[in-house]
């Protein structure tokens, strides 16, 4: 799959110290107010179908998001130093917030 694919290749990128495997990757329908979600135990991610149209930047970096979160899965300050080594990741933060901030 496509996006299990980009998963490894962020995580090589971003993570290649640490042991980041998804089980799988997947883009899913149910996610009205999420743009990802993640269970470390399974080792899953879902990515909402909202941002299938979004830019390879702004998809990129939610995905990495949830592939954070099989390293550290609450969102202290160890996992949002691990996110920011995504260069576009205030950026895609931000780009995020003005589509909720319109969708409201």
């Amino acid at each position: 799959e496509e996006l299990l694919a980009r998963a490894r290749r962020l995580a090589d990128r971003y993570l290649s110290e640490y042991d980041v495997a998804p089980e799988s990757v997947r883009w899913v329908s149910n996610q009205r107010w999420r743009w990802g979600s993640c269970t470390p135990g399974d080792r899953t991610i879902r990515i909402s179908d909202r941002v299938r149209g979004m830019p390879d930047w702004v998809i990129d970096y939610v995905v990495l998001h949830e592939l954070v979160h099989l390293i550290v899965p609450t969102h202290g300050s160890y996992f949002w130093a691990l996110v920011g080594r995504y260069p576009k990741a205030e950026r895609a933060r931000g780009y995020l917030e003005g589509v909720s901030a319109a969708s409201q």
